[in-house]
């Protein structure tokens, strides 16, 4: 049966190869079936052939509701800040990257019901089926179970919320911001643009210096490639010899020649 690989997560097994889903949660699940649509991805089949109800909806759902939480805990959690600081920690923790991340170390990876291959580009079935199971969990508990759930079963164990308030985000913001200070031009190209497997679109971008290339970034959207190539460029710029010499000739080229002071005959 399709779903039977699924349902064994709920009965606890010694030698069982991953977790169950209710030891995951922290809670037994009520709708079993929730659970099952929110770790199945579009790309699965039944035997025969036919598409099962996928977790794109639930994942909608999901979104939302992870927003909601995260911005109840960040507000609890951060009394005197302002609220320029509380979305900029919200971004980082509801980013793709992010859940991509803690859904793998989950292990949700292991839970997930998927045609594709785990290791294609770009892949955020994870983190996806991450926000699915949050809006399955609103679904079958409510809010406070959601809210529980994201406060100490994500943040909790996979996330330090101080780290993360110090944790560059914006990387596109920060490297135009040095590239005025240091008065280079930093200039973004959108190279390419193409398709993945699954009909997803996906862009390349390319970031550089004063005309030379320093890095090169892909996501879904052109933003994400954008900070992608920027995070490659900060890297090189902060540890790479090569750069900081290139950085220092461009600088020095920039720089008006200082005028020559005339020579006073007496």
């Amino acid at each position: 049966m399709f779903f039977q690989r699924l349902k064994r997560l709920f009965i606890p097994r010694n030698k069982e190869p991953y977790l169950s889903l209710s030891q995951l949660l922290g809670f037994h699940p009520n709708n079993v079936k929730l659970y099952e649509q929110a770790l199945t991805h579009r790309s699965s089949h039944l035997p025969d052939g036919k598409r099962p109800c996928n977790n794109e909806r639930l994942e909608f759902l999901g979104d939302a509701i992870l927003g909601a939480t995260v911005a109840d805990i960040l507000y609890k959690h951060f009394p005197n800040k302002k609220e320029g600081f509380l979305t900029s920690v919200r971004s980082k923790i509801v980013q793709r990257e992010t859940l991509n991340r803690i859904a793998l170390e989950m292990g949700l990876d292991k839970m997930t019901v998927a045609s594709i291959r785990p290791n294609s580009h770009n892949n955020y079935v994870y983190g996806n089926a991450l926000e699915a199971l949050i809006g399955a969990i609103y679904l079958d508990h409510g809010y406070r179970k959601c809210f529980k759930f994201v406060k100490e079963r994500m943040i909790g164990h996979y996330l330090s919320l101080e780290k993360l308030a110090r944790k560059e985000m914006n990387f596109k913001s920060n490297l135009l911001e040095w590239g005025q200070k240091e008065k280079l031009r930093i200039d973004f190209e959108l190279t390419d643009t193409y398709s993945d497997k699954n009909k997803n679109q996906i862009f390349h971008t390319a970031v550089s210096v004063g005309g030379n290339p320093l890095g090169t970034g892909t996501g879904y959207t052109k933003k994400e490639s954008q900070q992608a190539a920027a995070k490659k460029a900060i890297r090189k710029i902060r540890t790479d010899k090569n750069v900081q010499s290139l950085i220092a000739e461009l600088k020095r080229q920039s720089s008006p020649e200082p005028e020559e002071t005339p020579s006073h005959e007496e």
